[in-house]
């Protein structure tokens, strides 16, 4: 193991015989993409509740 020091002061611990292979970049890639999409839904969800409850604070200011 060897120690980087980033331009930001943290320090990454990094493996020297490390056993990375383009597989394991193919799964990690695959999982970065399902959590994007997870993201994108949770986006949608948040703005269809902002627009009801602007609805809701609409009709309510009319009353």
């Amino acid at each position: 193991m060897w120690r980087k020091e980033t331009t930001t002061g943290d320090v990454d611990i990094v493996e020297e015989d490390s056993h990375f292979t383009s597989a394991s970049a193919h799964v990690l890639i695959g999982e970065i993409m399902v959590c994007n999409h997870d993201l994108q839904k949770i986006k949608e969800d948040i703005n269809g509740i902002e627009k009801r409850l602007k609805n809701i604070i609409d009709v309510l200011g009319r009353i």
